[in-house]
Parts: C-alpha cells; sequence; structure tokens
C-alpha cells in the first residue's frame, strides 16, 4: 500500500505525480538540513483513483464537465455540486483506510492534524491553483480524518477550481488530488514570507508577513499582518499593523476567532531577531528549490517550522546577466505588442536589431539601456525618444535615476544608442534638410517605388533558394532590409513629417491659444498605408453586403476551406476576388506582426469577418471615398480658420505665410511615417513562407510533427537542423510548454537586473478627480460605450463605440474606421495607434494604466484626447 500513502520522508524527486504539489513540496522541505517541518504524511492520488476509478456516475458527471464552457456557471455550479457528493459519499474503506490509520498510529492519532489538498498541478510552475481546494485545520480523531481525507478530493470540484481549469486547459479528469495530513502546530505566531518581494518582483528583497495565532487569519484577509522587508541580512523596513483577531485553535477540534487584548494589538509579532532567522531560513529554502519561493511558517516556543513552500509562479523572469546591476526595457511596449513571441520570431527580430543589446525573458524582447543611462550624451537622446513613444518608460527610468547611489552603481560601457547612430544621425539631418527645403511630394513616391521594386525583385530570387542556402540569402537580404529601413533619406521624410507636426502645435497653440492643430490638418493625407489599408477593408465590405448568402455564411465561416466554401455561394467568386486582391496588397498583415510565427491574414482571412461585418453594420455603401473626402475637407477647413486668425495678428501675413508652407509640408510627409513597417512586414511574410516550405520537408522527413513546430526554434537552430537534419524533439516540447507559460504573463515597461519592476507614474494633479490619466495623442473630446476587446477577432461594434485595449499596431486599423474614440494601455505620441486615430480624427488617450481592468466593457466613458484622461461617466 505504500504507493496509496507515503511519509513525507518517503517523498522524492520521483513521487510528483503521486503526491501533487504540496506534498511533494514537503518531502522536499524535510530533506533541507535546519528546517524543521511538522510530521506528516501523503494520501497520495492513487488512493483517489482506486476509490473513484470504478464508479460511473461520477465518470458520467465528469464528461458532462468536460463539455461544458467556462463562462455556464450555471451549469458548473449544478455539475460540480453534483460531483462533490458523490466523492463525498463513497466510502473511505479497505485497505487504503488501513494504510491510513497506520501512519496515524505512527504519528500519534491523539494529535490534531491538518487536512489539506494538494492538487498535481497545484504549486507547480506556471500553475496558481493555490487555495482552490480546501484545507481543514484541528482535526483530531481517525473518523474525523478520514471522513476530511473525502472532503478535500470533493474540494477538487469547486466551482472556482473548475472554472480555472476550464480557462487554462486542464483536463478534470487528468487532474488528481492527493492530501496531505500533517500534524498540528500550535504557534504564538504565523505569516507568509516570500522570498521575492510581491510588489516590485525585487529578488534580493525578501518579504515576511507575520501575525497571531494561526495563518488562516492572514490567509483570509481578516487582520493586516506586519510586513517586514529583509536585504543582505539587513531589515530595511517595517509596518507594524495594529492586530485585532487572531485564528486560534480550539481543543476538541476546529478553530475559532478571538480579539487580542488591546496592549499586544500594536506590538510588533516577530523580534528583528527573529525576522533575520527566518529570513536566513527563506533564502536556504529558495537555493534549494533554485526559484523564488512563498513559504508558510509558523512560530512554535521559540522554534521556526516550515508547512509549507511553493514556487512565485506571477514573477516575471529576469534576463540572464553578470550580477551587475542592469537596466531593461521592453521592446514589446515600443512596438505595440507585449504578448509572448516565439523563439523564432525573436530571432528574426534581433537580425534586425543589429549591434541593440537585446536580452530574452519571459518570452519577450528587452533593451539594455545601462551604458546609455551612465552616458549623459546618450541618456539624453535615450529619455527624448522614450519619451514619444512611451512616457511611462520615461518617468519609470527618471525615477531609477533619482535614486541615491544609483548612477553610481552602473558599470560603464560602449553606449548602444551611439552604436546604432554613429555615422547615421548627420547623415539623416542632412537629408531632413534637403525634404524639408524642396517640400516635394515625389520624394514620398520615389522612396514606396523603390521599396516596391525591392520586394518585388526579392520575391524573383528567394523562390530559387532551399535548404542551406536559404538562410544565407535570408542573412544577406537582411543588410538590404535594414539598408531601406535605416535609409537616411526614408529617416530624414519621417523626421520632417514628425518635427513639422511639432511646430505647428507649439506655435498655433502660443499664437491662438489651439491645441493639437496639427491632429485635424493630418486627416486623410496621401501615403499614409495603414490608413488606406483600413478604408480599402470599406470597399470589400460594401462587395460582401450585396449578398447575403455569403454575409450568413460569415457567421460560422470555416478557416479550412474558406474559399472553397465561398465558390459555392451566390457572389461568392465575387466576394473571393475582391478579397484576393485585398489580401495581395495588404495579407501579410496581422496581429502581432512583428513575430513572424504569428498567422497573417493570408493564412488567416477569417480574422477579418468581424472587422466586415461590423463596416457593414456600420457604414452605408460608398463610405470610402466619402469618409476620405470628409477627412480632407475637414483639414482643408481647419487651415482655412487657421490662417485667417492668424492674419488677424499683429505680424500676421508672417506667420500665416509660414503656417501654410508648414501644413503643406506636413500633408507631404506625415503619412509616410507608417510605410517603413509595411516594408518590414512585406519582407518577413517572403521569409516566412520560404521557410514553411523547408519545414515541410522536415515534416515529411519526420524531424517534425508539424510546420508550426519550426516556430519553437531559433533561426540558427532551424538552419542546422536542415543542414545536419538531426534535432532532439525534446526541445520543441519543452519550448512549447515555457510559451505556454509566458502567455499568462505581463511583461514590465521596466525592470532590473535585480528583478525590480520599475513602474512610470503620471502627474495627475490637472485632471478631475477620479478620472483615469494618460497620454493625450489626438485632440478632441468624446462620449461613447466602451467596447473592452482584447483581440481584434472578437470585436462586435456599434457606432459611436470606443474603443478600448491594451495596445494596437497596424492589423487592428479595419477598427478604427468604425470608433469614435480609443484608449489603449500601452503606446505614445508616434506609435501605429495614435498616428492612425490622428489621420481619422478620433480621440485618443494612450498609457491609460489597467484601462482593459478599471473600465468595463458597455460603460458609458468620456474621452479627453486634447488633456490626455478618460472618465467613466
Amino acid at each position: 500500500m505504500n504507493s496509496c500513502v507515503l511519509d513525507f520522508h518517503e517523498i522524492d524527486q520521483t513521487k510528483l505525480a503521486l503526491v501533487g504539489g504540496k506534498g511533494f513540496n514537503l518531502g522536499q522541505l524535510t530533506r533541507i538540513e535546519g528546517i524543521r517541518v511538522p510530521e506528516g504524511f501523503c494520501v497520495t492520488t492513487r488512493a483517489y483513483q482506486k476509490m473513484t476509478g470504478a464508479n460511473r456516475e461520477l465518470k458520467a458527471l465528469l464528461d458532462q464537465l468536460s463539455a461544458t464552457r467556462a463562462n455556464h456557471r450555471e451549469n458548473i455550479a449544478a455539475i460540480s455540486s453534483k460531483i462533490r457528493q458523490v466523492i463525498e459519499e463513497i466510502p473511505l474503506a479497505g485497505e487504503i483506510a488501513e494504510a491510513i490509520l497506520h501512519y496515524l498510529t505512527k504519528h500519534g492519532e491523539e494529535h490534531a492534524y491538518a487536512v489539506r489538498s494538494s492538487a498535481t498541478a497545484e504549486d507547480l510552475p506556471g500553475a496558481s491553483f493555490a487555495g482552490q481546494q480546501e484545507t481543514y485545520l484541528n482535526i483530531k480523531g481517525k473518523e474525523a480524518i478520514l471522513k476530511h481525507i473525502s472532503k478535500c478530493w470533493a474540494s477538487l470540484f469547486t466551482d472556482r477550481a473548475v472554472i480555472y481549469r476550464l480557462q487554462n486547459g486542464f483536463d478534470h479528469r487528468r487532474v488528481y488530488p492527493a492530501v496531505v495530513v500533517q500534524r498540528m502546530v500550535f504557534p504564538q505566531a504565523s505569516g507568509i514570507m516570500f522570498t521575492a518581494d510581491p510588489v516590485t518582483s525585487h529578488r534580493k528583497v525578501l518579504s515576511i508577513d507575520a501575525g497571531f495565532g494561526l495563518g488562516e487569519a492572514l490567509v483570509s484577509g481578516l487582520v493586516s499582518p506586519d510586513i517586514y522587508k529583509v536585504r543582505d541580512g539587513r531589515i530595511i523596513d517595517k509596518q507594524i499593523s495594529a492586530k485585532q483577531l487572531a485564528v486560534y485553535p480550539v481543543e476538541t477540534g476546529g478553530t475559532e476567532v478571538r480579539t487580542i487584548e488591546p496592549g499586544r494589538q500594536n506590538v510588533q509579532v516577530l523580534t528583528d531577531e527573529q525576522i533575520l532567522q527566518l529570513a536566513s531560513m527563506g533564502r536556504q529554502i529558495e537555493a534549494y528549490f533554485g526559484h523564488p519561493q512563498d513559504i508558510e511558517w509558523c512560530l512554535a516556543g521559540d522554534v521556526f517550522y516550515i508547512v509549507q513552500s511553493r514556487p512565485i509562479t506571477t514573477l516575471f523572469p529576469v534576463p540572464e546577466n553578470d550580477g551587475r546591476m542592469r537596466i531593461y526595457v521592453s521592446i514589446g511596449h515600443q512596438q505595440m505588442m507585449t504578448d509572448a513571441i516565439k523563439p523564432l520570431g525573436m530571432s528574426f527580430f534581433q537580425l534586425l536589431s543589429g549591434d541593440l543589446p537585446m536580452r530574452r525573458a519571459g518570452g519577450r524582447l528587452f533593451w539594455e539601456v545601462t551604458h546609455d543611462l551612465a552616458s549623459p550624451i546618450s541618456r539624453q537622446f535615450l529619455l527624448s525618444t522614450l519619451g514619444k513613444s512611451d512616457p511611462l518608460v520615461k518617468n519609470a527610468l527618471t525615477s531609477l535615476m533619482r535614486r541615491e547611489g544609483f548612477m553610481a552603481s552602473l558599470p560603464r560601457g560602449k553606449s548602444s544608442i551611439s552604436l546604432r547612430t554613429e555615422g547615421m544621425s548627420l547623415a539623416m539631418l542632412v537629408q531632413a534638410y534637403r525634404i524639408y527645403r524642396k517640400n516635394d511630394p515625389a520624394i514620398v513616391e520615389d522612396l514606396i517605388a523603390r521599396n516596391e521594386a525591392s520586394v518585388k525583385d526579392l520575391q524573383q530570387r528567394i523562390a530559387k533558394v532551399s535548404g542551406v542556402p536559404l538562410f544565407d540569402f535570408i542573412i544577406q537580404d537582411f543588410k538590404q532590409l535594414k539598408d531601406i529601413m535605416y535609409d537616411p533619406r526614408s529617416a530624414g521624410a519621417i523626421m520632417v513629417g514628425i518635427l513639422v507636426a511639432g511646430w505647428i502645435n507649439k506655435y498655433m497653440e502660443k499664437w491662438l491659444g489651439e491645441k493639437g492643430a496639427s491632429d485635424t490638418l493630418s486627416l486623410a493625407v496621401p501615403h499614409n498605408v495603414t490608413s488606406e489599408m483600413g478604408l480599402a477593408l470599406l470597399d470589400v465590405a460594401d462587395v460582401v453586403r450585396q449578398y447575403p448568402a455569403v454575409m450568413e455564411y460569415f457567421q460560422q465561416a470555416s478557416e479550412e476551406t474558406f474559399f472553397e466554401d465561398l465558390a459555392k455561394l451566390e457572389g461568392g467568386s465575387t466576394v473571393s476576388r475582391s478579397l484576393y486582391a485585398y489580401l495581395e496588397k495588404y495579407g501579410m498583415r496581422c496581429t502581432g506582426e512583428i513575430d513572424i510565427t504569428r498567422p497573417r491574414w493570408n493564412e488567416q482571412p477569417t480574422a477579418l469577418i468581424p472587422a466586415l461585418l461590423n463596416n457593414i453594420k456600420n457604414f452605408a455603401p460608398n463610405s470610402s471615398l466619402l469618409k476620405y473626402e470628409q477627412g480632407r475637407q475637414e483639414a482643408a477647413r481647419k487651415e482655412r480658420e487657421l490662417i485667417s486668425r492668424l492674419e488677424q495678428l499683429p505680424g500676421g501675413r508672417r506667420k500665416a505665410r509660414k503656417t501654410r508652407h508648414m501644413i503643406s509640408i506636413l500633408r507631404n510627409f506625415i503619412g509616410y511615417r507608417e510605410y517603413p513597417k509595411y516594408g518590414l512586414i512585406q519582407r518577413f511574410w517572403i521569409y516566412k513562407q520560404a521557410l514553411l516550405k523547408e519545414a515541410a520537408r522536415l515534416v515529411q522527413k519526420g524531424f517534425i510533427r508539424g510546420k508550426e513546430d519550426i516556430y519553437y526554434l531559433t533561426f540558427e537552430e532551424l538552419r542546422e537542423v536542415v543542414r545536419t537534419n538531426r534535432l532532439d524533439y525534446r526541445i520543441i516540447t519543452t519550448r512549447k510548454e515555457e510559451y505556454r507559460v509566458y502567455e499568462k504573463l505581463s511583461p514590465p515597461r521596466v525592470m532590473t537586473s535585480e528583478g525590480e519592476i520599475i513602474s512610470g507614474e503620471f502627474n495627475t494633479g490637472n485632471i478631475p478627480a477620479g478620472a483615469l490619466p494618460g497620454i493625450p495623442v489626438s485632440a478632441g473630446v468624446i462620449e461613447g460605450r466602451a467596447r473592452v476587446i482584447l483581440k481584434m477577432e472578437d470585436a462586435n461594434l456599434e457606432e459611436g463605440d470606443i474603443l478600448v485595449t491594451t495596445c494596437t499596431d497596424p492589423s487592428w486599423t479595419p477598427l478604427f474606421v468604425s470608433v469614435k474614440g480609443l484608449v489603449t494601455e500601452v503606446g505614445g505620441l508616434m506609435t501605429h495607434g495614435a498616428v492612425i486615430a490622428r489621420e481619422y480624427g478620433l480621440p485618443a488617450v494612450v498609457s491609460v494604466e489597467k484601462a482593459t481592468q478599471l473600465i468595463r466593457d458597455g460603460q458609458r466613458i468620456r474621452v479627453n484626447g486634447t488633456e490626455g484622461y478618460v472618465e467613466v461617466i
């Protein structure tokens, strides 16, 4: 019966599947020298399987539960309740009961015990089941302990636990509970210890929560604990709380809440010596497990006992480093794509970034800016650049710089900005000056034509290459791509548009008191490939709306047979031709497009269906041309208005003449800002198609199971597989598991090599009380219904809606034509959402922290894109 019940000392590295996370960790804790663990045993998953495996009623109920969706809460509650009842009614008898009673006798059946669940996915890296199943304290007597083991088994099916598993893809039929039976310690104090700061994630700061009595008072939120912070063996902070209540065991079994006598309520729970002793134990446990830990402890008779330790699953991983102070800035926040990126996607972005020091962590890329902050010249450029793309990053770095001794702690070295800009800045400035002086729209047309010719040439040349030479070819073409991306003439054209927009905003506010004038003047400018993409989908919608059968099919279209199905419908061929024409120009785009592994619209054309249906619902036919013309006329009206008002001022003719010239330059060049990324994504799509052909060959040879497996290899690893025809498939399996964990993490904007997450803050002094602050990026004020949308394909918009989301890249543009305002959690003045919002005349506020959590879908909100805040009305 040893496999059904195991003493803590019998639990080794091979027993994880039998005893679950909690049981496994207790077994490991007993092996750490100097760490005291209350004795006990574990009723394994095998016991649960033996007791329940033959129960047909339970099997039928589990099948019902597995077929239920996470949002069907009433069904979940009803089925789960029946499952709990069935499990608790199964008699715990026979050899399993005998084995449990054997261990009870060994440890002393006269003692009180804690009976806790230990699910096989609980307390493991990447899962956070903690607290979802039940814990029963101070249980006395054989019958009571057997009863509470059954109750722990049943607690695997609380509504909360079931919904969590459904949301995270865990199969109810494959998650088995073990149960920990551990001798009770009756403590004078207890609490929780985090070996990494739970607020800032700082790996060198240990945090202890402490209260009187049992730890249940802290876990349940009954009292506020003392909080002690320890770093490098030194107490750096103490918060002593008023502790009015505590939970204590009752002699006959169970627990009760008692009032603490007034004289002890504000007393420090642990002495300084005890704090440091406990912190030392925490570091010892962390070193054993090799990962920051969440540790439950108690103090009895001035001896510390550890009753549980689990990995902290919410920490964002730290990039590998040399142990010195390093500062990392999220690339995802700069690129408007904070999702996890697969290894092949990260490889391509790193190839593009050249000498920039990129670091990988948590499935994301970070730019190490340590040396740039240490250099006074590079620091100024860095803060100025980041301030435009995401001011919260700038604010976070600025707050770091103000810390005493921080700047002196930074190691010196070659600035990454100087590596990137040497020889380029002067050439770009020269080109920008020439473009400004010439003000010739043909410059943009020539830049676009040159890129299109280069893309066609690439398509022809890459078709002739395969195998290892393909990888050499891509590396060589990347050099040409970088020449195009960093072409001083192209960069100069973008710079001119941005600088002129800044000039207009500055002087129109100075001379006329008008904020954000360039936003209206930028409506319907030529050569904005991203806004043109949104308008072009309106034209496709005009074709679709003519054919009811196609519109009906769009409600449940199949990805695998999409165009084949269309061909069978009335009007389907016409719709297909319209879609193919759209995809020919824009099909290389998708959400998160900087990750080459993301499915493009060419690969998943059904991703466009929600936007098409929104367009049909919210717009009359021929709206594309009408919207563009309305924007052009509004910009022209604004220009006439500004010029007329300027002419009334002292020196008005000169001011009006200068402004008219600046507006002309603005409209000629501001639209081009979106084009270089379009050119980049064109090339990514060509590279991807070529690599997928190689992947198909690897599938045929049996080295990988699906073409998408190559996404979990770096570019160099994939090249080596093609060269050697060898691959350890466990690499793919491991990285898929890692990616599933990374997907659930939220990357910080700024972090240090010590794991500390640095948050920037806004100055909220000039906004209404209760409003959510952000960055104003497109002027105007609009009220409407908030639509909180996390995935573009989930969009269901009505006219007048305001889009609220985490961030947008160009693939979101088709939704912009349907909304009246924009709120994002990430972004800056020149990021995609801001540029397109100005182009479409949508009031917009970006970098609104936790907007998708603080604003509920359907709420009425007011967006002030002039002053930079959002109000829930």
